[in-house]
């Protein structure tokens, strides 16, 4: 059976030109028996005896320069067939030639059909046959020969699209193959008009010149007349459907498949892909779809991996505000993409039912991947350092040795503020490495108070020894807030700064209120502030109230 199978795709253009070549010598003849002389003459006789040594001969020629031709595609079709691998160059000459086999074999069939008009024209004229016997059937060759070599051309492209293409070229991919021609539908819509309306315009317009035009009585001439264009205008009518079917045919196959395929697109469905079976405008449609599909695929697949990342992350925050005596603290992160950079966390030290705590507020540079990365490096160093003895300066100059290894010269960098509250001696300490200093707000005397204190970023000089800063004699009611550049450095749509002292006004006029409360008050005015204006950068906010 896969004998039989390549034997057929071996010669399926071949005998698709045969057939077309038949049909065309089989009007000629009829055209010529009864347009020229409806009584067969002795110079018709020895012209149908000249077509005996003529026809065959023809034929062996095309079929010789044919299958030459085809010596890429068989030899690639037969490596096929046993299963051998296949040369680059030999697949790429092989694909160059069918594609280019169409036009080859049109070009052979109207040499073919120009000889054959001159041919049988000139044994016409040897024979005396008359001049109008030899103008007619020169003519009327040439006007078979082109309608059945623009028929035998939509033909050829049919079967090469539906049969050799998809073997030849199974991912698509045909409009990048060079030195090749490329018809385009501009060129095939003339083809048809020429089929269907011009060479049947001037065959009818021949037909009325040599038969008016004819010495026999005028009866005999308008009973002829009307006999050629009857069968003239069967013949062409017959022709023009046949050739409007193939092209319609040729093109909605095509364009049934793109819509198919972006249906599905619209669905959801990338997987699908165009059947590219052409080098035209079409098929160059359909490789930019499946490549767009292909795009939209990875995208997808990102999208899904972004989401996931977005969960791991969103679980390395805390994920409850902690409860320690004679403190109210809440937090919150809000990302500008699925991932980001800003990072807040909580510290056990020295146990939460003690009345100490850790608050961590860090803001890594850039946002999106690389950020949430190097963040949840940090969060892990930190944590497990923590665990260990030593102050906060000596655990961030710790943290900031090791991260400085790993980020070497990428140029990325991570600011933190650092800090240990104590409810029992009522006191904070603090290291500030880079970050913005934290704010704190007495409302007894209704000051606003920045928490600084030298520092580089961590990740910049491996050997910085950190300094901790603290401030006693906490109070009730006094606030603490940590938070990332996202919150003062956002921007309206009149390219205003939201500003620090925003913040210090949504702290004075909400410090009654919960720590929970104040981040969503902040975050609240920030919102109305900005609008519809899409942020740049992560904001990160952390709340803490002494409680009395």
């Amino acid at each position: 059976m896969a004998q039989v199978k390549f034997f057929r795709l071996k010669n399926e253009m071949l005998f698709a030109n045969y057939i077309a070549i038949f049909l065309g010598a089989t009007v000629a003849v009829y055209l010529t028996y009864h347009s020229v002389a409806p009584q067969p003459t002795e110079a018709l006789r020895w012209a149908a005896r000249a077509a005996w040594i003529f026809e065959p001969t023809g034929l062996f020629l095309m079929t010789l320069l044919t299958v030459l031709y085809e010596k890429p595609i068989r030899r690639c079709l037969d490596l096929q067939m046993r299963r051998e691998p296949i040369s680059p160059e030999i697949k790429l000459k092989a694909r160059r030639k069918l594609l280019n086999e169409p036009f080859f074999l049109i070009a052979l069939d109207l040499g073919m059909w120009v000889t054959a008009a001159c041919f049988y024209s000139v044994v016409l004229w040897v024979l005396d046959a008359g001049q109008s016997a030899v103008y007619h059937t020169f003519t009327r060759s040439l006007q078979t020969g082109l309608i059945t070599t623009v028929a035998a051309f939509f033909l050829l492209r049919s079967i090469l699209q539906k049969r050799l293409a998809p073997r030849f070229f199974p991912d698509g991919g045909l409009y990048m193959t060079p030195k090749t021609f490329r018809i385009r539908l501009s060129t095939r819509l003339g083809a048809l008009l020429l089929g269907c309306n011009l060479v049947p315009f001037f065959a009818i317009i021949t037909t009325l010149q040599l038969t008016l035009h004819s010495p026999q009585d005028t009866d005999l001439i308008l009973d002829q007349l009307q006999s050629n264009i009857m069968i003239d205008s069967f013949i062409f009518m017959a022709a023009g459907i046949l050739l409007t079917v193939m092209v319609s045919h040729n093109l909605k196959e095509p364009f049934q498949d793109i819509i198919r395929v972006l249906k599905g697109i619209h669905g959801g469905n990338f997987d699908r892909k165009v059947r590219v079976t052409s080098n035209d405008e079409i098929g160059y449609t359909g490789d930019v779809i499946n490549e767009m599909t292909d795009g939209l695929k990875e995208r997808d697949r990102m999208r899904h991996l972004l989401e996931v990342a977005k969960e791991v992350q969103q679980n390395f925050l805390p994920k409850s505000d902690p409860r320690v005596a004679g403190l109210d603290i809440a937090g919150k992160s809000i990302y500008c993409e699925r991932t980001g950079g800003d990072y807040y966390d909580y510290l056990d030290i020295g146990g939460h039912q003690q009345g100490r705590i850790g608050v961590v507020v860090g803001d890594v540079s850039g946002h999106g991947i690389p950020s949430a990365l190097l963040m949840t490096s940090v969060r892990s160093s930190l944590r497990q350092r923590v665990l260990l003895s030593g102050t906060i300066a000596q655990i961030v100059s710790d943290v900031n040795r090791q991260l400085a290894k790993d980020v070497e010269e990428s140029g990325r960098f991570m600011t933190m503020f650092c800090s240990e509250i104590d409810a029992r001696t009522r006191s904070i300490r603090w290291v500030r490495a880079g970050h913005e200093p934290a704010i704190f707000y007495d409302p007894t005397t209704n000051t606003i108070e920045e928490l600084k204190g030298p520092g580089m970023a961590l990740g910049v000089e491996e050997s910085w020894q950190y300094e901790e800063n603290q401030k006693a004699g906490l109070t009730g009611g006094q606030i603490i807030v940590l938070g990332t550049d996202g919150i003062w450095e956002a921007h309206n749509a009149r390219g205003e700064m939201f500003g620090k002292e925003s913040v210090f006004e949504a702290i004075r006029q909400n410090a009654a209120k919960s720590a929970k409360e104040i981040v969503a008050a902040i975050i609240d005015s920030l919102g109305r502030f900005r609008q519809d204006v899409i942020p740049e950068d992560d904001v990160t906010l952390v709340v803490v109230k002494v409680v009395a």
